[in-house]
């Protein structure tokens, strides 16, 4: 048996943050970092990174100027409603567009890089006991945390099941081509059809772009419909590598059980309704893990109390937003109040990719602008 005060199942952006935490707030803590793959490796993802994820890896003292090093900032934002409106305007602080092999490679040689160990280890059973957890009679825990993704086997350990199909989506991802004129822009394209839908092209910054189409699973949607919606909301875009993956949205996420098994990021069904994005609700919920994990039998009930004080009225706001949203004729007013207001612009941006509120400037303008 290998033993740690912490074990995080998931060596993605969540998983990274999380043993980060452990190590900056307890440094005597032993952590352990179990993955099913080596790293660096691929994941299904928009690559897009807000500002705000980047603030919290630096507050857990991670260098984010070599983690991002070789991708220029991406400043601008380009949304199309599902009415035809688009709006392109300069973002309040710009992202940062990177494949996620090379952020999720990076960033765990970081964490590694400060005590942290790592074993390639697919988990496959989960034991809760009195004094630790247990995982696969290999490894025990004072605290494990998963960080496992979408298809999370330690949620599953934790009898929670999957979101409804109402509260799930799908995408697909590939890379291609920037699109013409699109140097600095992450372009989003919603359609009326199959609503809500949507597509993006986010630019690396060396010719291509990462690109992609989701929608909600409560739709039925095949992977033929994924890649003919791509091709109708970006045409003449040719992308090669697609992927699909499953999106796991916030407003389906379950209640947090007490005691030493955590979870955070998608395995904690924290990602943006709106948009899809979970990189920032990622690094957060991690690190927000990694505080808790310091109090052993009572981790799950300081994480949550931690999550509902920091994101709790982010979510509601989101959780709204996402209802309002699911009328076109909602959207396409929103769009055109932010093309009238960059106000109300930074507002749409930080609720879809930050922790946003659903603020008054907001509903004002776009109640004026329904049609």
């Amino acid at each position: 048996m290998e033993h740690a005060d912490v074990v995080v199942v998931g060596g993605g952006p969540a998983g990274a943050a999380c043993a980060a935490a452990v190590r900056r707030s307890s440094p005597a803590s032993s952590v352990l970092v179990l993955d099913r793959s080596d790293f660096p490796r691929d994941k299904v993802c928009g690559d897009g990174i807000a500002p705000e994820a980047l603030d919290v890896l630096a507050g857990l003292g991670l260098d984010t100027a070599a983690l991002t090093a070789g991708f220029p900032a991406v400043p601008r934002l380009r949304l199309s409603s599902p009415g035809g409106t688009t709006v392109e305007r300069a973002m309040h602080r710009p992202a940062v567009v990177m494949p996620r092999a090379v952020l999720d490679g990076r960033l765990l040689d970081q964490v590694l890089g400060r005590g942290v160990r790592f074993r390639r280890h697919t988990v496959r059973r989960v034991t809760v006991r009195p004094t630790h957890v247990d995982v696969d009679g290999r490894f025990t825990a004072g605290v494990l945390v998963g960080a496992d993704g979408a298809e999370s086997v330690v949620r599953r350990a934790l009898g929670l099941g999957v979101n409804a199909p109402d509260r799930l989506a799908v995408a697909i991802r590939g890379y291609a081509p920037e699109l013409p004129g699109q140097d600095g822009v992450q372009v989003i394209a919603t359609t009326p059809l199959r609503w809500p839908a949507y597509a993006w092209s986010f630019p690396l910054g060396d010719g291509r772009a990462n690109v992609g189409y989701g929608e909600l699973v409560a739709g039925g949607v095949t992977r033929a419909e994924l890649v003919e919606g791509l091709h109708r909301l970006l045409p003449g875009v040719e992308p090669s590598g697609l992927r699909a993956h499953r999106l796991p949205l916030s407003t389906g996420r379950p209640r947090l059980p007490d005691g030493r098994v955590l979870l955070a990021g998608d395995a904690q069904s924290l990602i943006n309704p709106l948009t899809g994005e979970g990189i920032f609700y990622a690094v957060l919920s991690g690190a927000l893990a990694g505080a808790a994990a310091a109090h052993g039998s009572r981790a799950g009930a300081v994480h949550r109390r931690l999550l509902r004080r920091r994101l709790g009225a982010h979510l509601r706001a989101s959780g709204t937003a996402s209802r309002l949203s699911r009328w076109p004729a909602v959207m396409d007013a929103a769009v055109r109040a932010a093309a009238a207001d960059q106000r109300v612009f930074d507002d749409v941006v930080a609720l879809g990719l930050a922790d946003g509120r659903l603020t008054a400037r907001t509903l004002v303008g776009a109640a004026r602008r329904l049609r």
